[in-house]
């Protein structure tokens, strides 16, 4: 059911600005800021040979992660995006087994323009979990 792990994302203060960092230091191609007002962040991506590292930042006070940085003033790792094949019956198998969806547990088109969940962290040793249609 779990695929490769598509990105890990860091929240920031500034996406460009920390994205920047790892094209300079790692060579890492950038991508362009993207607003997803439907989430409430601005996107920039590090794409790596086997990953990519997603930043995020506020978009707009009532930001979910607007929340996360006031309790975490320097940023830090906010989530892990892992691929499925199927994320409706994915998300109907780990209800069945115990874990939480966020919201209204229907899929929003996400950063990359397909589907993603987020799975509460509780039931994720502490870790907030995205997944993503493949």
């Amino acid at each position: 059911m779990l695929g490769r792990l598509n990105h890990v994302a860091i929240a920031t203060r500034d996406a460009v600005k920390a994205a920047k960092i790892y094209g300079a230091a790692f060579g890492a191609e950038i991508s362009e800021a993207v607003a997803l007002p439907e989430h409430g962040v601005t996107t920039v991506f590090a794409t790596l040979p086997n990953t990519k590292i997603e930043f995020i930042e506020p978009l707009g006070e009532a930001s979910p992660i607007a929340k996360f940085l006031e309790r975490n003033a320097d940023g830090g790792i906010h989530h892990v995006c892992y691929e499925v094949v199927d994320i409706i019956a994915s998300r109907d198998t780990l209800v069945k087994e115990g874990a939480r969806v966020l919201g209204d547990g229907t899929p929003k088109i996400g950063a990359h323009g397909k589907p993603v969940l987020f799975l509460h962290p509780k039931d994720f040793s502490g870790a907030l979990v995205e997944i993503e249609q493949a």
